[in-house]
């Protein structure tokens, strides 16, 4: 009978971690942004609006971020 592991051993326990570091610290990072949002709404007393052109800046920007993030193993 074969064992099969959830969660791998040896040469891909490296990319397991990683991901879950990754998705974990992507978790928190958005946290942490719609918590400054909100505080920051709250302190001009008005509801936050993003407009469609923000929403692309900001996505562009996290692009951005990724591409540098990736080429720091080169």
């Amino acid at each position: 009978m074969s064992q099969n592991n959830i969660i791998p051993s040896g040469e891909d326990a490296w990319k397991t971690r990683l991901l879950i570091y990754g998705g974990v610290f992507g978790v928190l990072a958005g946290l942490g942004a719609a918590y400054i949002l909100i505080k920051n709404a709250e302190r001009e007393g008005r509801v936050p609006d993003i407009s469609p052109g923000e929403g692309v800046q900001v996505g562009l920007l996290l692009l951005g971020l990724m591409r540098a993030i990736a080429s720091l193993g080169k």
